[in-house]
């Protein structure tokens, strides 16, 4: 088992990670707050806040590209100042945005998990298995696309290493879709990875050339059942039960790597006692940087 060193964060929730030229590692916290941390952990810097709930970051330019789940696609530049990029798709505000993944021609490739239920309820959405998630892209010219829909819990995003496809994790499904974006196959929905051995959240392209993603929750059988063999009214009660009667996701600390064949070439099973839920991943060098959606810390694991 792998063992996770952890760097504190003044903020709780630093739900996902992305490593810049220098070395240096960007998260947001639930407080809307931005950080960028030395990787010896050394110093933490407080960037900026988006007013809203920083979830997945990118490198976009000489700034930050953040999903924000309140507030839409934004763009934080070094200084704090933000610009919103995207904030209603036809006409609609956004209600959940997630995670993205940046093109090399500057499109946006990013997810809204729920058009139902925004983070405060995410629980809803998960149960209750609304699949009303979406895959979209934001082109350089500003124009917003629709490509996939219908999504279990749209959640990470990732670029092939030649953009052939874009994947997206679908955490209700257990699953990681692909779309081709050119090739033989253009237009063409498959699997990256299914029957995961848990719900995963953000997924990342490492500089290994590998989509990694995290497993936040193992497998839980009881909400396997709600979702697919209750029947609607029964998932709706089961989340307005109190909180602690709801099912929960398992303490555990994981990532899966795989090439772009679908084959399964990492998978790192870190000590979830100080550290667990693990939302967020970077391979950057033969290092793992992790982010989690309860934890007020960042943690780096050694790959071996």
């Amino acid at each position: 088992m792998h063992q996770l060193t952890v760097t504190a964060l003044p903020g709780t929730g630093a739900e996902d990670v992305v490593v810049d030229a220098r070395g240096d590692v960007w998260t947001g916290t639930e407080d809307g707050n931005v950080f960028r941390v030395r990787a010896d952990g050394g110093r933490i810097d407080r960037i900026g806040n988006t007013g809203g709930r920083p979830l997945g970051l990118e490198l976009y330019d000489d700034r930050i590209l953040v999903a924000d789940a309140r507030l839409g696609l934004l763009a934080m530049d070094r200084s704090g100042g933000v610009e919103r990029l995207v904030e209603t798709v036809a006409g609609r505000p956004m209600v959940f945005c997630n995670n993205a993944a940046v093109a090399r021609n500057g499109d946006i490739w990013f997810s809204d998990s729920s058009t139902k239920y925004s983070i405060d309820r995410w629980k809803d959405d998960f149960v209750q298995n609304t699949r009303t998630g979406r895959l979209l892209c934001r082109r350089v010219g500003g124009e917003v696309e629709v490509h996939l829909d219908g999504l279990a819990f749209a959640n990470g995003v990732a670029l092939a290493p030649d953009e052939s496809w874009v994947a997206v994790a679908e955490t209700g499904a257990r699953t990681v879709v692909r779309l081709w974006l050119s090739g033989p196959r253009s237009g063409e929905r498959d699997f990256l990875a299914r029957d995961l051995p848990g719900y995963p959240d953000n997924i990342a392209l490492g500089s290994d050339g590998l989509v990694w993603v995290t497993i936040a929750s193992p497998r839980d059988p009881v909400v396997e059942v709600l979702q697919h063999r209750a029947p609607a009214g029964v998932r709706r009660m089961v989340t307005r039960i109190p909180e602690p009667l709801q099912p929960k996701p398992k303490r555990t600390a994981r990532v899966q790597a795989y090439d772009a064949d679908g084959g399964l070439v990492h998978d790192v099973d870190c000590d979830p006692s100080g550290y667990h839920m693990v939302t967020g991943v970077r391979e950057h060098q033969g290092r793992i940087w992790l982010g989690s959606l309860v934890e007020p810390a960042i943690a780096v694991t050694e790959l071996r």
